[in-house]
């Protein structure tokens, strides 16, 4: 079964995509955090920056693209296209309010009729540039009954694919993922399904595949941020060496501080990352704290050096 690294804003850039993918095996394709599709028509530097091939080598990327605009949406699509990119991913699953009232992301599900206007309008605009498009979606607004309707719209378009996050956008990542909505969605679905929601552990990923055998990939987010050597484990079950987690914690580093040139916004990202890699160092949770306050490059290069020789003293394997 593969494995796909769902798209998080602000931390699954390109800078972290390359250093995951040349420590950690297991991921067969990385999504982009969503590129806004705007009235201005214009591609916004970092957008871009993060999409360029040459800043994705040798790795598998699928552009997503969060607008309710078709025309929008088409004119970012032929961008990727421009790119190199010869497939698209629509959110229809973020359900952050800011996005939400906009009726982006999450809100496109509030109103099917409209939903499917823009999926007719968009397919229409893009049949001749040989570009795939799949949707990454909820069950639902506030009702996991609602992903029958919803379902109807899917069907009546060649999606390559539906990424189902299974819960509804009310339920935000709180609560058990909604599995008997997610089997029906399964059974009604013309194309094939992604499972994504809450696939933290090994133990996580086998109920899934055996509960849902006809699914054909799963998409995790949160699970490789906090584990991100879960996708080896669960290809080849293999062992987790602190090596590669250390290489893997440099890289990130280092390549913040080449493009920030600024130990200020290098800090902020690593401390962002550190609130999901603390949960792997149990026994070290006063150092990481130390980390997460530290407000300086030396410091910080100190006590994660630090951290480091203390675990591999104890351990080179997970």
């Amino acid at each position: 079964m593969d494995i796909s690294f769902a798209p998080m804003e602000g931390i699954t850039g390109y800078i972290y995509r390359n250093a995951h993918h040349k420590f950690f095996k297991g991921v067969k394709r990385y999504f982009t955090p969503f590129i806004v599709a705007n009235q201005t028509r214009h591609l916004k530097t970092r957008e871009r920056r993060d999409a360029l091939p040459e800043n994705n080598k040798g790795m598998n990327i699928v552009p997503q693209i969060l607008g309710h605009n078709p025309d929008d949406v088409i004119f970012t699509a032929k961008a990727m296209k421009q790119l190199g990119y010869n497939e698209i991913n629509l959110n229809f699953g973020c359900p952050s309010a800011t996005v939400f009232t906009k009726g982006r992301g999450a809100g496109m599900l509030s109103d099917t009729v409209k939903m499917n206007k823009f999926l007719d309008n968009l397919f229409n605009g893009l049949k001749d540039e040989g570009m795939d498009i799949s949707v990454k979606t909820r069950l639902g607004v506030s009702d996991e009954d609602e992903i029958d309707s919803l379902m109807k719209v899917y069907n009546s378009y060649p999606l390559k694919e539906l990424i189902i996050h299974a819960r509804v956008r009310e339920d935000f990542y709180n609560g058990k993922p909604r599995f008997e909505a997610f089997k029906r969605a399964l059974d009604m679905s013309n194309c094939p399904v992604i499972y994504n929601g809450d696939v933290f552990t090994l133990d996580d990923y086998e109920r899934i595949i055996n509960d849902f055998p006809d699914i054909m990939e799963i998409m995790i987010g949160r699970g490789l941020l906090v584990n991100p050597a879960l996708g080896d484990k669960i290809a080849r079950n293999n062992s987790f060496y602190v090596n590669d987690f250390i290489g893997f914690h440099n890289k990130i580093y280092d390549d913040y501080s080449t493009i920030f040139m600024d130990e200020v916004n290098t800090l902020h990202k690593m401390k962002e990352l550190w609130v999901y890699w603390e949960g792997l160092f149990t026994g070290f949770c006063k150092d990481i704290k130390k980390i997460k306050k530290t407000k300086n490059a030396l410091e910080y290069k100190a006590l994660t050096r630090n951290l480091f020789e203390g675990i591999l003293a104890q351990r080179e394997v997970f």
